[in-house]
């Protein structure tokens, strides 16, 4: 029995999300916005990313480069009380 429910338990698909920081702008602004165009965002350089497990915050972390991708080696993880 305990076999069967880990694999279901295997089988469970997360996906997850990693925020870089969040930004404002008046709506026609970004209808002006085409290709080329930057969006500043409300964090610095050294801040930590936000991390999301269907769409639930579960850590924090900073952006890393290992080979020729993009990953985020986690830093915090957020316990349930402060999510």
């Amino acid at each position: 029995m305990v076999d069967e429910e880990q694999k279901a338990i295997n089988d469970v698909s997360v996906e997850i999300s990693v925020v870089l920081g969040k930004a404002e702008m008046p709506i026609n602004q970004l209808l002006k916005m085409g290709r080329g165009a930057v969006i500043e965002l409300e964090a610095l350089v050294e801040d930590d990313v936000w991390i999301y497990a269907n769409n639930r915050l579960i850590a924090r972390g900073e952006v890393v480069v290992v080979g020729d991708h993009i990953a985020v080696s986690i830093t915090d993880s957020v316990s349930r009380g402060s999510r």
